[in-house]
């Protein structure tokens, strides 16, 4: 039987009145039907009608295969409205079905049944499958920023599956297509990561809202096997990727590792006194015969410290030193605090604030933002363009990682610049001059960073972007039509670039032009020569009247100019563009 709107349809007019619920919970239980050959009957029994269904939207159990499956339903060709579906199961949906420290007493029928399948077959079930169901493409899905984050968070939450069984269960997650019958490429099978940890010398800290901190003391090398079996999943949590390893600070580390490890030089409990230790996040931190086993450990900061390590030792492969040092290297310790119980939100601020303490620039630390997430996401459904949200993630992708994710230009649109072209589209020229500002004030970076930017055609985004690697030629253009007389454009960069973003979103031929050059972040020299058109026969004469306006008189008989770099020369722009052009102010959000 295949799904259509009619099938549909025809099961929400025959079942509304006795099964109520919305049209979305028909479409669950005719997919049901099909997938599983059951009765009506049967099929109403395992599907959701109604709210308050914790992330579930209907389950089976397959004795044959001893799978469970768990399903999550939508109605829509869109992957993103799984997100907030992602978000009910991670936050309450998976302690309810398999841990349930406390009751609730309004939930949805459906997980009182889910509960009675899993203690009848407890025994016998050997995976959990959790299926995101839609009438969409599973790779766009697969390839999304912000599914791959949530689907992360939906999987560290395995060790409640493990707990509720009393032993290992193997957890698949996977997009699949009501329409087509198509899975995303790669399904994810996971296995809970489980470590044993020495901690020395233990000091456990409660937080304001049931969290937890414990402090220890920690072998290095512990914290690198992690990292080994986890690869970059145990980095998933931290603000950016891997640096250089000639940046200072890889460096200083790397002769350290020399002269404790190779060189003998130094002690290796020297190195404790040197370092600012490391956090992670885990989903739990259990005590054992005198030891620790750490489960889904997550890094938070001190990745330059393990990637700095794993060079070191990949360096030294072969090197008898190393090997005859091997003592010293498992003897180096460092700070550890280790955080449980604690929500996503807590996890963010702790990192952001972890993280100030070393040179990291303030846009690092809103990388793993929701809003920077959906934004990567944005640019890659819309035009297969890379959002480089994390510093260095783009440089470290190597031709076959772009082709995976489905980039296909070889530049990547960077945060700072995007949150420069967004104030200059604005009209924020000012803040610019004060650009650290942006992502150290809550109220600005959120402005800034508003959600109605993902509304916005990220081709006309792009044409805005463009705008900044070509201002130091479009002030030469506008200066070569009188080098005296317009000399003092070359202190107006940010409001040439600002006007240029209005001339652009203001043009007749907006489309067009979003087409041709919007799709791509090749500098194509059509490009350049439009944008140059509108410099000479447009900006140079809204600017050239607001320095002769009287208002500004003064200034500009002493030379100074510093007011073209201010919100209100920008205002004065607008009100002269609209009287000779009709220009409106236009916003990058719609």
């Amino acid at each position: 039987m295949a799904i259509t709107d009619q099938t549909i349809d025809q099961a929400f007019s025959d079942l509304k009145k006795t099964c109520g619920g919305v049209r979305n919970d028909y479409f669950a239980l005719v997919y049901m039907e099909r997938e599983f050959g059951l009765d009506r009957e049967q099929a109403i029994t395992q599907v959701a009608f109604g709210g308050n269904d914790y992330g579930v939207d209907g389950f089976h159990f397959d004795h044959d295969r001893r799978n469970l499956y768990i399903f999550q339903f939508k109605y829509s060709e869109s992957h993103a409205q799984f997100k907030e579906s992602f978000h009910r199961l991670i936050d309450a949906g998976m302690e309810r079905i398999f841990g349930a420290k406390t009751q609730d007493q309004q939930r949805n029928q459906l997980l009182q049944q889910l509960k009675a399948c899993l203690t009848e077959n407890e025994a016998i079930i050997e995976r959990v499958c959790f299926h995101f169901v839609f009438i969409g493409d599973p790779s766009e899905a697969e390839r999304s920023q912000v599914l791959d984050k949530l689907r992360e968070d939906l999987e560290n939450k395995k060790y409640l599956i493990d707990q509720r069984f009393g032993r290992p269960v193997t957890v698949v997650i996977e997009f699949r297509s009501a329409r087509t019958r198509k899975v995303a490429s790669s399904s994810h099978l996971r296995k809970t990561h489980t470590y044993p940890v020495q901690l020395e010398e233990t000091v456990v800290r409660p937080g304001p809202n049931g969290e937890t901190m414990t402090l220890g003391f920690v072998p290095l090398v512990s914290i690198y096997d992690m990292y080994r079996e986890m690869g970059e999943r145990f980095f998933e949590r931290n603000i950016r990727a891997a640096l250089p390893e000639e940046k200072a600070v890889n460096r200083s580390i790397s002769q350290s590792f020399k002269r404790i490890v190779l060189e003998a030089k130094d002690d290796p409990s020297v190195f404790a006194f040197n370092h600012n230790g490391v956090s992670l996040f885990a989903e739990a931190l259990n005590r054992m015969d005198g030891n620790y086993k750490i489960t889904e450990p997550r890094l938070l900061n001190g990745a330059q410290t393990v990637t700095t390590l794993a060079r070191f030792i990949k360096a030294n492969e072969g090197n008898k030193a190393l090997e005859d040092q091997r003592e010293r290297l498992g003897a180096i310790r460092v700070m550890c605090r280790i955080i449980t119980d604690a929500e996503p939100e807590f996890i963010t601020t702790v990192t952001i604030n972890n993280n100030r303490q070393n040179p990291v620039e303030p846009w690092n630390l809103h990388a793993n933002d929701m809003i920077q997430l959906e934004l990567q996401d944005k640019f890659l459904d819309e035009l297969q363009i890379y959002y480089e949200r994390q510093e260095e993630a783009f440089v470290n992708l190597s031709d076959d990682d772009l082709e995976d994710l489905g980039i296909r230009e070889y530049k990547a649109i960077e945060l700072p610049r995007l949150a420069r072209t967004f104030l200059v589209s604005d009209g924020e020229i000012d803040k610019l001059a004060r650009f650290r500002e942006v992502f150290e004030d809550d109220r600005i970076y959120d402005q800034v960073f508003n959600p109605n930017r993902l509304k916005a055609d990220a081709r006309k985004i792009v044409l805005c972007y463009k705008v900044q690697f070509r201002v130091g030629r479009l002030v030469n253009d506008i200066v070569d039509k009188g080098a005296n007389k317009y000399a003092y454009v070359h202190r107006a960069r940010n409001l040439l670039w600002a006007i240029l973003c209005q001339a652009i979103l203001n043009g007749p031929k907006l489309e067009q032009r979003a087409q041709e050059f919007g799709s791509g972040l090749s500098l194509e020299a059509q490009f350049t020569d439009w944008l140059s058109t509108f410099a000479t026969t447009r900006c140079r004469f809204i600017v050239a009247d607001v320095v002769a306006d009287k208002l500004y008189a003064d200034k500009v008989a002493e030379g100074n100019f510093s007011f073209l770099r201010t919100n209100a020369a920008y205002k004065r722009c607008m009100d002269i563009a609209y009287k000779r052009w009709r220009w409106v102010q236009k916003h990058l959000n719609k």
